[in-house]
């Protein structure tokens, strides 16, 4: 490619320790760095905006050509903490759930969990806003990213994503992934890999950097969130491909 590798990336927590080495101006010369919101990055990957997104893995389906291109992710092994349904009552008891527009990846799994695993069938309602203040009463929400940890204080009943899909699968969850809509030279890969693993290398020097009262990032970077994208997160990944298909999400 005769010119810099277009990459999205996105601002939430979870991001931070792999875009640390790319912010600490590693491939500078090589990429250059836009960032935004979930669904917005999907979006230009979708359209050629960017070459590679750090995008929710909902858009795969989406994209006429796909290739996961780096080691690392946004996955989890059970409880993850920053995607959840928050209530003030029971999950008996929800009537509607408002939808967080920053993730598509997160909202079907919510539709797929409310199906198939905690069996409700609440109304929903997509949002284009920040709607955490109308989470009262029997309307809930699904809260992602900064703002679901931010929401845990505020909520009776946090209904982690991550968690019932573990129970309801064995396998791990893959919420995002670095995706690219052409075939990347294996040398640019191999660098990126090593630029993603930098902050991962170097979470205190993270967790300096970005502090948040909010929630202990060492737990959250060490035990919430799981990186490494191996055989066993693919295979959860598979399984959530599949159950988009099904369900014609």
């Amino acid at each position: 490619m005769d010119r810099k590798i277009r990459v999205g990336a996105v601002q939430y927590l979870n991001t931070k320790p792999l875009i640390y080495g790319l912010q600490q101006g590693m491939m500078q010369e090589e990429l250059d760095l836009v960032m935004d919101y979930p669904a917005n990055v999907a979006k230009m990957l979708i359209e050629d905006q960017v070459d590679i997104g750090l995008v929710p893995v909902a858009t795969i389906p989406k994209l006429k050509e796909y290739h996961i291109v780096c080691d690392y992710g946004i996955a989890c092994d059970g409880e993850v903490a920053s995607v959840g349904l928050f209530s003030d009552v029971p999950m008996e008891e929800i009537s509607t759930v408002l939808l967080d527009y920053q993730s598509r990846t997160s909202v079907r799994l919510a539709r797929i969990l409310m199906k198939e695993f905690w069996k409700i069938d609440p109304e929903i309602i997509d949002t284009r806003d920040d709607f955490r203040g109308q989470i009262k009463g029997t309307t809930a929400g699904i809260v992602i990213g900064d703002r679901a940890l931010e929401q845990r204080k505020d909520s009776a009943y946090v209904f982690d994503l991550g968690q019932a899909w573990k129970e309801m699968t064995g396998l791990p969850f893959v919420f995002a992934a670095w995706i690219a809509n052409k075939k990347i030279a294996p040398e640019f890969v191999k660098g990126f890999n090593e630029a993603n693993r930098y902050g991962l290398d170097r979470l205190e020097e993270v967790v300096e950097k970005y502090p948040y009262k909010t929630y202990d990032l060492f737990t959250y970077y060490k035990e919430n969130i799981d990186y490494k994208l191996d055989s066993k997160k693919m295979e959860g990944l598979e399984l959530y491909l599949k159950y988009l298909s099904q369900f014609g999400l």
